[in-house]
């Protein structure tokens, strides 16, 4: 065995607090969601009875139950790591943890409210929430290692809570859940050929981790597969096309925007990591959506890097020392051309999903 030093003592007065308040919200921020619990409890699940009981026993199984345990590697000092990569690592844990912990407090909220009417559905929700809570708990234990606390208790408080119906949940949770897995895998896999990038313990969970993940797509498939309206007719193809423009969109903004830094800190060319994760989640959502977008289609990532152009100048007048009512003056010409780009995109035509592929 080979002893480390411990690590020193942070104390809460020389910490970075994070309670959810005082914080600037962006589009890039992570949210928190509710739905109509009614409509989900009433859900007609019996035809596909047997896959749902499947996948309630693939998370019983719980596969990575004692996987999340912090170990010796973690029981040393980290200030040696660069000032500037610490920064990126506190903004790459903080949105980390806030989405997870998100999906923890929706999941925990669904099992509690359709219990009684759809128990089989509530109870998978209940274990996935359960893997959502191992999740920000790890990453908030790591806080603390980059002179950071999240405060999760205050933060469910002071969030603003978006309504989305049951159908959009399942939408934008396949997505959100499979993009998880590719952006883990991958970096999982960079690491692999660059060990000596890995520069703090966390990385080595990864692997495990993008698992969680997968299944939770898995079961946000089954959702939308148990009303044929989700998945078939021209609706369904103008709701799969926009939730899967908007995850997107999302994701490259906040990586290219957010957390550039953070990737090139750990020796990883962050356009390329965007683009093969964006590719990979298009490919998977051929498995759930009945389309998926044309990402051969340069026009596409012309119309992303307008928008990342865009959020570059509004990140400026927000910084500027104007008026705020001048501010957001200035703001209206980019917003107003981020929602143009976003529309050249939805407009451009989608590809349908190979016919036998949804599940």
């Amino acid at each position: 065995m080979v002893a480390t030093p411990s690590k020193p003592d942070v104390s809460q007065s020389n910490q970075q607090k994070v309670n959810g308040t005082g914080r600037r919200e962006t589009i890039l921020t992570p949210r928190f969601y509710t739905t109509d619990f009614e409509a989900m409890a009433n859900m007609d699940i019996f035809n596909l009875k047997p896959d749902y009981e499947a996948i309630l026993e693939e998370f019983k199984f719980d596969y990575n139950r004692r996987h999340f345990v912090r170990t010796a590697d973690f029981n040393q000092s980290w200030d040696h790591i660069d000032p500037q990569v610490k920064e990126h690592f506190r903004v790459f844990l903080e949105g980390s943890c806030t989405s997870e912990f998100s999906g923890f407090l929706l999941y925990k909220e669904i099992a509690v409210k359709i219990k009684d009417k759809n128990p089989l559905m509530a109870e998978i929700f209940s274990l996935m929430s359960r893997d959502e809570a191992r999740h920000a708990g790890f990453l908030n234990k790591a806080m603390p290692d980059f002179d950071l606390q999240l405060d999760l208790s205050t933060l469910s408080k002071t969030k603003k809570y978006v309504y989305f119906a049951p159908k959009f949940i399942f939408y934008a949770t396949y997505l959100s859940e499979k993009i998880g897995y590719w952006r883990y895998i991958k970096i999982h896999q960079h690491f692999l050929a660059h060990p000596e990038y890995r520069v703090y313990p966390i990385f080595n969970f990864f692997e495990n981790w993008c698992q969680d993940e997968s299944r939770h797509g898995d079961f946000c498939s089954l959702l939308l597969r148990s009303e044929t309206n989700n998945i078939k007719g021209i609706r369904a193809n103008l709701w799969s096309k926009f939730f899967l423009l908007s995850v997107f969109a999302t994701m490259y903004l906040n990586d290219i925007c957010v957390r550039n830094e953070f990737y090139e800190s750990i020796g990883m060319d962050t356009r390329k990591y965007v683009d093969e994760v964006l590719r990979e989640t298009n490919r998977d959502a051929a498995k759930a959506f009945p389309v998926i977008l044309d990402l051969e289609n340069p026009k596409f990532w012309n119309c992303l890097k307008k928008c990342e152009e865009n959020n570059a100048k509004l990140v400026k007048i927000d910084e500027s020392n104007s008026p705020e009512w001048l501010k957001k003056m200035q703001k209206l010409p980019y917003l107003a051309n981020n929602g143009l780009q976003f529309l050249t995109m939805y407009l451009q035509p989608s590809i349908p999903a190979p016919k036998g592929v949804v599940l």
